[in-house]
């Protein structure tokens, strides 16, 4: 009887052990598998530096503080500051707010193109636009050009690692070129995009000569659609003289898209330095 007892509590036991095994095996085969998935890394566009930079500060303000007073505004300030950008960094990014993600299908939904042909992403940071150009438009091959300098945490080989990871790398290509000078033939392209880059031109005093570098490389009849601070009058002037303008170049089709209105967009990021002066001019050549 005893010894029967012993017979059953070990087969339990070893049952309790097995399940367990089998248990622990399959989260490590779930977990082997996550870490086969290629990882895509976009960026944000709220840099870690401007974080660090401003606590960084903040505390420096406050040692100063001790003996001068009136340094803690500047602690303050600076604080509050290096909170600011910890929240919009969260907002921005794909495990937080995702507006980054929003603002660029925002760009692709905008684009009223056949997807036959070229298209071109300006100044592509780590890739995203380009990525989606080309998941969306299938029969399309997406070029995305960039300047790619110490200024952004972005580079060529991550656009390239994050274009294999997505299953696009076949259909795209990233080259390094300037957005006031592209080093492409006029009316290259069938179709152009461009997120938040004419403005951070630094050649260009007036940046309405990168919108009209990226039309040139259009063709007759391309299709586009170009998202920046568009509402900031120190950089672009008046809107509606901005699409006169362009107009004025041959381009047959220009609409303007305020989007900084998007319902998707939170008040504490529609600040001018932030979204709160973005627009998107779109149509056709």
């Amino acid at each position: 009887m005893f010894f029967g007892i012993c017979v059953l509590a070990f087969d339990f036991k070893s049952d309790i052990v097995l399940s367990n095994l089998s248990f622990i095996n399959f989260i490590g085969a779930v977990e082997d598998k996550e870490m086969s998935i290629p990882k895509v890394e976009y960026g944000n566009w709220v840099p870690k530096r401007f974080i660090y930079v401003s606590g960084v500060l903040g505390v420096f303000f406050l040692a100063l503080a001790l003996f001068f007073w009136f340094f803690v505004i500047g602690a303050i300030v600076c604080f509050v500051l290096a909170v600011y950008f910890v929240y919009s960094h969260y907002l921005f990014s794909s495990k937080g707010g995702n507006i980054q993600n929003q603002l660029w299908d925002m760009v692709i939904n905008h684009l009223d193109w056949s997807e036959q042909g070229k298209a071109l992403d300006i100044g592509c940071g780590n890739g995203a636009l380009t990525v989606k150009l080309a998941q969306k438009f299938l029969n399309a091959k997406v070029t995305g050009i960039d300047y790619w300098g110490a200024k952004w945490e972005y580079s060529k080989s991550t656009c390239e690692a994050n274009a294999k990871a997505e299953g696009v790398n076949d259909r795209v290509v990233f080259m390094k070129a300037n957005a006031l000078k592209l080093p492409f033939e006029d009316g290259y392209f069938d179709a152009a995009v461009s997120n938040f880059c004419f403005h951070e031109v630094a050649e260009a005093k007036d940046k309405r000569e990168v919108i009209c570098e990226a039309l040139r490389v259009l063709r007759k009849g391309g299709k586009f659609a170009f998202q920046d601070l568009f509402l900031f009058k120190q950089v672009y002037g008046d809107i509606n003289q901005l699409v006169l303008d362009i107009k004025s170049w041959g381009v047959a089709e220009v609409e303007f898209v305020e989007t900084r209105n998007a319902s998707f967009i939170p008040a504490v990021l529609k600040l001018p330095f932030m979204v709160g002066s973005i627009g998107l001019i779109k149509g056709e050549k």
